[in-house]
């Protein structure tokens, strides 16, 4: 497979902020846009596969009828720009496999998500590749094959939203919107160098579901910048400008909580020393800025007795909809019965303990204003790493590799990944800026803040 090569930081990727702008002064023309973003989409999914739906004629159709409503001087937030989504999220039309095997209908609906996205005028080109029903760090699996990462094509682009992750790092799109239910927006955010917000559970609806995953799924963005990141957030949230405004605000001096706490889970986990290094250096830059950064370590205690139940029980409900759960992997069948087995007594329990959580973790926000803590343990696995597990050493190495992010998913708390630099090899890593309730705004400023003094946007894979 390719290696890493030098990086251009001459030819930095154009940003959906900037497209959006292009397109708006009539600069170019969402046709040209689409059609480029078609042709890279096509080109690619030999190497990077990162898309499982693409919308040839249906997008190009609509990339016409955005010059039209441009033309005539209509503006709206993503007007004529190319966006790709997740395939765990129903677009009217197009099957939502969820990175499962078989033959699935299309949806009779745009879900909330998506009927925001075409309002704000995006045009959806895809939908891009994810785990098998979301569960895994990595997106891989039969029914599609192995999601690569544009860094280094031997490497997993991460998961479960590996597919709209490698997508915007190539530069297929300018942004795209994934889910994360313990991480899976900001696991891959971190090994391909981009901003993903995990929301505010509740922040995005979920409609037509009430919730995802007993709560701990919430929709997000993935991004090259934090300001491309807010603009998308501000649409599938309904805020106006709320984000981004608050990208454009500099932070009062804040304390920042550096934490390298591994929280307790079934499996042993050790911090890559080029992680933590890469982590250290970003406090630096924060204590730079003029921020004060001092050790903190959030209080989690077995917080996994709370996870587990509402996790598994997910993967149980999801997989009652697929039309041949047959062809499920052996390990998501087993996830399943065992998510059946905890749909009672130890659900409701879980769910309970929603309150005593957030105030036990929450009792570090009365020293700190935001908490730093890697995103993932190791640098960005191996392709097939995970090929041929069974559940038990599937989940020693997924917890091994990615044991920071889960906690803030029973929380429901806001997250931001930023990208914190790479390893000796090239591979992307990152942190995370994590804050209590209702703390967007805030995380976003200072993730803003960062790239002013990172320049990291300016950075990209190789061509």
């Amino acid at each position: 497979m390719r290696p890493i090569v030098t990086d251009d930081v001459t030819s930095a990727l154009p940003t959906l902020v900037q497209l959006v702008e292009q397109l708006a002064d009539r600069r170019t023309t969402s046709e040209v846009l689409v059609a480029e973003a078609l042709g890279k989409i096509d080109a690619t999914q030999g190497t990077l596969n990162a898309f499982r739906v693409v919308r040839h004629a249906a997008a190009m159709a609509e990339a016409r009828d955005a010059d039209r409503r441009l033309a005539s001087g209509e503006r709206l937030p993503l007007l004529g720009v190319p966006i790709a989504i997740k395939d765990d999220v129903d677009m009217a039309g197009e099957p939502t496999a969820f990175g499962c095997a078989g033959e699935f209908p299309p949806a009779d609906a745009d879900c909330e998500a998506v009927r925001r996205l075409r309002a704000a005028g995006a045009v959806i080109v895809g939908k891009t590749n994810s785990s098998e029903l979301g569960q895994w760090p990595f997106t891989e699996g039969p029914a599609f094959g192995a999601t690569r990462n544009p860094w280094h094509l031997d490497h997993s682009a991460g998961g479960s939203s590996g597919g709209s992750a490698a997508a915007v790092a190539a530069g297929l799109v300018p942004a795209a919107v994934g889910s994360d239910g313990a991480g899976s927006v900001r696991i891959p955010a971190a090994w391909n160098h981009l901003v993903g917000i995990k929301p505010q559970t509740g922040r995005v609806p979920t409609w037509p579901h009430p919730e995802l995953f007993n709560g701990l799924t919430v929709i997000g963005p993935i991004a090259r910048t934090v300001e491309d990141a807010a603009l998308l957030f501000d649409v599938l949230a309904g805020t106006g400008e709320t984000y981004a405004t608050a990208v454009k605000t500099t932070p009062e001096r804040l304390r920042i909580g550096l934490s390298f706490r591994i929280p307790y889970s079934i499996a042993p986990a050790r911090l890559h020393p080029q992680i933590r290094a890469a982590v250290g250096g970003l406090a630096g830059a924060l204590t730079a800025l003029g921020h004060r950064v001092v050790t903190a370590e959030p209080r989690y205690g077995a917080m996994g007795l709370a996870f587990l139940p509402r996790s598994l029980t997910g993967v149980y409900e999801w997989s009652q909809r697929v039309p041949e759960r047959r062809l499920l992997d052996k390990r998501t069948r087993e996830n399943g019965r065992t998510g059946w087995l905890l749909s009672g007594p130890a659900l409701k329990m879980a769910r309970a303990a929603d309150a005593p959580l957030r105030r036990q973790l929450g009792s570090i926000f009365a020293d700190v204003d935001v908490v730093l803590t890697p995103t993932t343990a190791l640098p960005p696995t191996r392709i097939g790493m995970f090929d041929g597990l069974n559940n038990f050493h599937t989940d020693r190495l997924m917890v091994g590799a990615c044991p920071y992010t889960w906690p803030w998913n029973v929380l429901g708390w806001p997250g931001v990944n930023v990208p914190a630099g790479r390893t000796n090899g090239g591979l992307p890593i990152g942190a995370q800026l994590l804050g209590p309730a209702d703390s967007e705004p805030l995380l976003l400023s200072v993730a803003a803040e960062l790239q002013r003094s990172r320049r990291w946007e300016t950075v990209k894979p190789p061509a």
